[in-house]
């Protein structure tokens, strides 16, 4: 993995740029740059895919499904050409206002980019959810790559791309399709984001080169708490945790002082997440504070506290504050 410390401070605070507004800060002469959507249902692998494009993580996975629950753009250069991939939380039915939030995301992030990655699971057949995707994106004129993902776990891969590739009948514009594991075929993956590039449009960079994301480094940091909270904590309880970095310091001595919230919705839910004398809040704390000092070699010192807002998922301003917006 990179040193991704100066790509966070490069991207840090700076608003996020859209298709229709172009910065040239790469190379001279003619440039290719564009946006491409990363779609799929929960828990098929999307955050794994960018992750591994980038070549640095920027997105949280973890084995529940609705880990991603914002729009999250990674930025790949090669040479003369920018693409800007645009992870996106599973399409699926929902449940309350985060849900609905999230699938806006999708279909926000559909509205504005050059070429489609629908991932799927080859392990499985096509669900409800899976025909939800199709259908938003089966009458899109932009290029479409149906990713075939876990191919190294999947008895019968074939026979479930052609499931899928099925539910795009009657689409007129340019499909085609490819099967790999996102985790670990490192080469499949460089080919895919090889083919992405060769069909983006003559354009100048969107963000500049040293960045890997439009995220701050408050959000990153934040999203990899929540990862790490949704690995370690049980049944429903997941669903109910945001997260958030309230403030970040660096010391002289290169120490990076991070002060973090989690947010549960019921009073209830607040032990759960501490734990008995305080051991799970110290498991999950101890598990970003590891990755966070892998991906900025530093040291970090990192304190959460975890907070109480009733009803955050069914709450406007909570979301608004939250980030959800």
């Amino acid at each position: 993995m990179k040193d991704i410390t100066s790509q966070y401070q490069n991207a840090a605070g700076q608003p996020a740029p859209s298709s229709q507004t172009p910065v040239d800060t790469g190379p001279q002469g003619d440039t290719h740059a564009g946006f491409v959507a990363i779609v799929g249902k929960p828990n098929v692998g999307k955050s794994t895919l960018l992750n591994t494009l980038l070549g640095v993580k920027i997105a949280p996975t973890s084995p529940r499904p609705q880990t991603t629950r914002k729009g999250v753009r990674g930025i790949s250069n090669q040479g003369d050409t920018q693409i800007i991939f645009v992870d996106t939380p599973g399409l699926h039915r929902p449940k309350d206002a985060l849900g609905k939030y999230m699938n806006g995301e999708v279909h926000t992030a559909l509205t504005d980019v050059d070429a489609v990655v629908w991932v799927v699971d080859l392990r499985h057949p096509p669900t409800d959810e899976d025909g939800m995707v199709a259908r938003s994106i089966r009458d899109l004129p932009r290029p479409l790559i149906v990713v075939g993902n876990k191919l190294d776990v999947s008895k019968y891969p074939e026979e479930a791309l052609r499931l899928y590739v099925a539910l795009l009948e009657g689409r007129i514009h340019e499909t085609s399709s490819v099967m790999l594991s996102a985790q670990n075929d490192v080469n499949k993956v460089a080919s895919l984001r090889e083919s992405l590039a060769a069909g983006l449009p003559e354009n100048p960079f969107f963000f500049p080169v040293g960045a890997a994301s439009d995220q701050s480094r408050e959000q990153w940091a934040a999203e990899i708490l929540r990862e790490e909270a949704m690995k370690k904590l049980r049944d429903e309880l997941p669903y109910a945790v945001a997260t958030r970095v309230t403030s970040w310091t660096e010391r002289q001595d290169g120490l990076q002082r991070i002060e973090a919230e989690i947010v549960v919705d019921r009073t209830g839910h607040k032990g759960m997440v501490i734990g008995a004398g305080g051991k799970q809040l110290g498991a999950i704390g101890a598990a970003t504070r590891k990755q966070l000092e892998v991906f900025l070699n530093h040291k970090v010192y990192l304190g959460v506290q975890v907070i109480v807002i009733p009803g955050w998922r069914e709450d406007q301003e909570a979301l608004r504050e939250l980030g959800y917006e």
